[in-house]
């Protein structure tokens, strides 16, 4: 806000905003330090140029129904002002006035049939800091920007312009996305892409409209717009030129935390950190107000918080004893915090009011109206009659006419007055400077604790260094043994299945020197998996005899491999032959290999061997081979037969075409 308050002040003159064929037309009051520099009548768009204009600090109003015909038309209208300038009804909020009574506080007499000199009153009260600020937007901003102008409906050159729009639309927003960074801005970003760059970006900012360092804007190819998020209800905050009296809960720490009330009971502000002393409390609540009341919620005031109470003058409150954690959580259950340590400071200012809420009712009700209720609290509250106060109070009076700013205050020439008033001053600057030599002597203090710190922390950083390299060669060296010891187990594996495949390998030689029994060896399917799985447990050697447990999943392949490793016989079970593929038979006497039922060869078997007594399994061999024989016979007299069939027809054939 400027040092001078620039303020316009309006009422309306004739038409209405609820008139289609009369819109109305305003008095206009333009006052910038309390001086009036113009009046002049204006329409509601001439109004918008002149706000655009010279934005000023206040548009004050005695009645929102001038301006707007609902809540919907009132965010519109709220939309089209400058981000600094608020709007203020100075009848008040939610609980309206008349503008002669609002007057009549101030010493303001004034014509209520003339618009102008409403309008001028108007203008007066509100740079006093009578009214209500009309509070229409949370603390966020969209900001979206946009296509300014249709692509057409096509033609040779619509990509072209297609692709430069969308460029310019995504430029923008990443300049309007630098410029909130720089700002320092949390904000969330939404793209939506489109041929040559992006047809919309819009952002949500977490911050008021007059934080977001970005313009309307309108050009031949983009469009930004800038809009706050709106509010479910119209709310009214009361305007105030001048501190706030302030109830102030604190509770200190290690992690600091301090609430301020208003003299109502209202939460202004809840703050807690690590990094806070006692000069950053002070400069804090001198942002929000003036402390009256400094409370704690134990019974006996911390050092560090009196020497708060002190450099503000303010009145101490202690509880009769240690307020608990079920009455704090009470206290505090209709606001949030966000720690104990600002549900402790919290419950404290709380407890404060709760004990001076009674007092301050009763004085409400014996204050007569133009006095600053806060002041006249907080004098009372300081010591002084209700009576006295009243009678030194004076109402500041402002002259109405514009041919006479310089008489536009009056001053009390009162050097009695004057001179208490310096006393008052000049004590508050010798405890002010007093405070300032002792945060001196702890900053010193604290400093020299932090230089002792750090050169701890250093002295910790390099053995911990030291450390964390000793362990890092200890960590190599695990990974390195764990690895080894996954490898040696691994080998441990495979020498257990090598020691049992040897194992199996002796006891089948043994057998085969016996010369009684001959040994079997066992596979678990007639397919190339199950031999490969023999072969990799016991091997394969010429002349082997082959158990086979299922025929199921047999091919041609499985009977050329047998073939091609010279196994003597193949034997499987009689079941499984007598329900197999009769190809199989074929297949086996085609490849050579003689396949027997368990029974011929007289196989028994035991897990992954067998025996076979030599003199069935030979009598079973001869005969096979003597059925092999006879199919090899058959098979060449069927390939005789057939060529001698095929010459015949040949010959035919010839004898035929000759005659």
């Amino acid at each position: 806000m400027r040092d001078r308050l620039k303020v316009f002040g309006i009422d309306i003159i004739r038409g209405s905003v609820r008139s289609r064929s009369r819109r109305p037309m305003y008095a206009l009051v333009r006052m910038d330090g309390g001086i009036i520099e113009s009046e002049t009548e204006v329409s509601m768009f001439r109004l918008f140029r002149m706000l655009s204009d010279e934005q000023p600090d206040i548009l004050a109003v005695d009645s929102l129904q001038e301006i707007a015909t609902d809540q919907h038309e009132l965010f519109f209208f709220l939309q089209g002002l400058p981000p600094r300038t608020r709007l203020v009804q100075v009848t008040g909020g939610e609980r309206k006035e008349t503008l002669g009574k609002v007057a009549a506080r101030y010493n303001i007499s004034f014509n209520r049939f003339d618009p102008f000199a409403e309008a001028r009153t108007t203008a007066q009260v509100a740079s006093f800091g009578a009214g209500a600020e009309v509070i229409a937007f949370e603390n966020e901003s969209e900001i979206v920007v946009s296509r300014h102008r249709s692509p057409g409906k096509g033609g040779w050159s619509q990509n072209r312009y297609v692709r430069k729009m969308h460029g310019a639309v995504q430029l923008k927003g990443r300049e309007i996305e630098m410029a909130l960074v720089a700002a320092g801005l949390r904000y969330e970003k939404k793209e939506t892409k489109a041929f040559g760059g992006c047809s919309r970006v819009a952002f949500r900012v977490f911050a008021t409209r007059d934080q977001v360092p970005v313009s309307t804007y309108r050009g031949a190819d983009v469009q930004v717009r800038i809009q706050g998020k709106r509010l479910d209800r119209i709310r009214f905050r009361p305007l105030s030129v001048r501190p706030r009296y302030l109830i102030v809960g604190i509770d200190p720490g290690t992690t600091t935390a301090f609430a301020a009330l208003d003299l109502d009971g209202n939460l202004l502000h809840l703050e807690s950190s690590r990094q806070m002393n006692m000069a950053n409390i002070v400069e804090a609540l001198y942002k929000v107000g003036k402390p009256l009341i400094i409370a704690t919620d134990v019974q006996e005031m911390p050092y560090s918080v009196e020497k708060i109470r002190r450099a503000f003058s303010a009145i101490a409150f202690v509880p009769k004893q240690d307020v608990s954690v079920d009455t704090k959580m009470e206290l505090t259950a209709p606001f949030p915090y966000a720690n104990d340590h600002e549900r402790d400071a919290l419950s404290a200012a709380l407890d404060a009011y709760r004990q001076y809420r009674h007092k301050f009712q009763n004085l409400l009700k014996r204050i007569p109206p133009g006095h600053d209720l806060d002041e006249v609290r907080a004098r009372v509250i300081r010591g002084q009659s209700l009576d006295s106060v009243l009678g030194e109070m004076k109402v500041p009076v402002r002259e109405t006419e514009v041919a006479e700013p310089a008489e536009a205050v009056t001053v009390p020439a009162d050097s009695g007055k004057h001179d208490e008033r310096v006393r008052v001053l000049d004590g508050m600057v010798k405890r002010l400077r007093t405070f300032v030599a002792e945060l001196q002597e702890e900053i010193k203090a604290k400093d020299y604790e932090i230089r002792r710190l750090q050169a701890r922390i250093r002295n910790i950083h390099t053995s911990r260094d030291a450390e964390l390299a000793k362990n890092a060669e200890i960590v190599k060296r695990d990974a390195v043994i764990q690895s080894l010891k996954k490898q040696l187990h691994k080998e441990e594996r495979h020498n257990r299945n090598l020691s049992k495949r040897l194992t199996r390998i002796k006891k089948f030689a043994e057998l085969s020197m016996e010369g009684e029994v001959v040994p079997v060896k066992v596979m678990e399917a007639l397919t190339r998996d199950g031999l490969r799985r023999l072969v990799e447990d016991s091997g394969i050697e010429e002349g082997d005899i082959v158990f086979v447990s299922r025929t199921d999943g047999w091919g041609r392949n499985i009977v050329r491999d047998l073939a091609d490793m010279r196994v003597r016989a193949v034997v499987a079970s009689s079941d499984a032959l007598a329900s197999g593929d009769p190809q199989m038979m074929r297949l086996f006497r085609e490849a050579g290999v003689a396949l027997l039922s368990d029974k011929q060869a007289g196989v028994q078997v035991r897990g992954k061997q067998g025996l076979a007594a030599k003199e069935t399994l030979d009598a079973a061999l001869m005969a096979w081979k003597g059925e092999q024989e006879k199919h090899e016979r058959e098979k060449k007299t069927e390939m005789i037969e057939n060529i001698f069939k095929e010459y015949k027809s040949e010959r035919g054939k010839e004898v035929r075409k000759s005659g």
